[in-house]
């Protein structure tokens, strides 16, 4: 395997900031912020979460998920209820509204990336459409 040299990581590094940016920009309003996406995402790939579990999968502290579930509780995208594995836990679960919004955000982030897509050769947008494909594999690598 060839080594990657750090001004091409940082380079990529940027890069994918950069894109993110312009797709949350993109996102139809009301904008949920970047956690509380992440939390939905999460819910919406593995189920109903403990918050520790969204907070080891999402890599960030549970106080910062905490207040992230709290935000989408009160907007109803989210639930608590009993983990049934251990009636003193509890999970959070998504709602059919919180679904709604996901979906809606990735809908509008999606038109924004096929607008940005539709200006390169039909080579590069293969290239970056298998990108995409290895940068998931990368972040499931848990």
């Amino acid at each position: 395997m060839a080594a990657v040299g750090e001004d091409d990581a940082l380079e990529f590094v940027v890069s994918l900031h950069r894109l993110v940016r312009l797709l949350r920009r993109a996102r139809p309003e009301p904008r949920v912020q970047p956690t509380p996406l992440i939390v939905l995402a999460l819910l919406n790939q593995y189920g109903p979460c403990r918050v520790g579990v969204l907070a080891e999968r999402a890599a960030c502290t549970q106080p910062t998920v905490t207040a992230a579930v709290g935000q989408l509780e009160a907007g109803g995208l989210v639930r608590r209820e009993p983990d049934p594995a251990d009636g003193r836990a509890t999970r959070v679960v998504m709602t059919a509204p919180g679904r709604r919004e996901l979906v809606r955000m990735a809908c509008g982030e999606a038109e924004a990336l096929a607008a940005r897509l539709a200006t390169l050769p039909p080579e590069d947008v293969r290239k970056v459409l298998e990108a995409g494909r290895l940068l998931r594999r990368l972040t499931d690598c848990e």
